[in-house]
């Protein structure tokens, strides 16, 4: 579990999965507008005890009610740093590590333009988002590539993890292929 240290210019949260962090960079604003550090090498490992080299960056938009999840790769795998800069999803992560206490759980939490939160999901996790917003624009730092022949997809509404996705009552996500046939619990790789 990472050593959580306060730090002047970052605010971190373990989740209810202590490895899964809420990570919020603090903000300066006045009448023009506002400023802050989304990213900084040094702040990064200094707040959360964690040293990761990050080595790619991807940006994604959806529309409102698109789900895109629950992903992961069995090689090459991902610790995720993950923000939106464009209206608000609900982000996911299920742990998949045979060893750990959380092994099977799942935490959500509302990442958004506004509140500037952001997840940080290690390896060993599916991870997973529902865009809650008319649109959303959302990026994710990667500890590896990606690897598309390692990838997997856990099935967004497996009932034995039972993610509470808020999702209006009657409204199904837009989901890709990939994602529909998405595997169950059962049949999905753990590490």
């Amino acid at each position: 579990m990472p050593q959580l240290v306060p730090h002047p210019k970052v605010a971190v949260t373990a989740t209810a999965i202590p490895e899964v962090l809420i990570i919020e960079p603090k903000v300066f604003g006045d009448e023009r507008g506002w400023f802050t550090e989304s990213f900084n090498a040094q702040d990064f490992p200094d707040a959360t005890g964690l040293s990761v080299n990050f080595v790619q960056d991807n940006h994604s938009f959806s529309r409102q009610s698109t789900l895109r999840g629950m992903h992961y790769q069995l090689e090459h795998t991902q610790g995720k740093l993950v923000r939106v800069v464009l209206g608000s999803v609900f982000d996911v992560a299920v742990d998949l590590r045979k060893d750990s206490a959380t092994f099977g759980k799942w935490v959500g939490v509302e990442l958004s333009a506004e509140n500037h939160k952001q997840l940080w999901v290690p390896a060993g996790f599916a991870h997973g988002f529902l865009v809650l917003s008319p649109t959303a624009e959302f990026l994710y730092k990667t500890t590896d590539y990606y690897h598309p022949q390692s990838e997997v997809c856990l099935a967004w509404n497996d009932p034995t993890i039972a993610i509470q996705w808020p999702l209006a009552s009657g409204v199904s996500p837009n989901l890709n292929a990939k994602d529909a046939a998405g595997l169950s619990w059962e049949q999905a790789p753990k590490f």
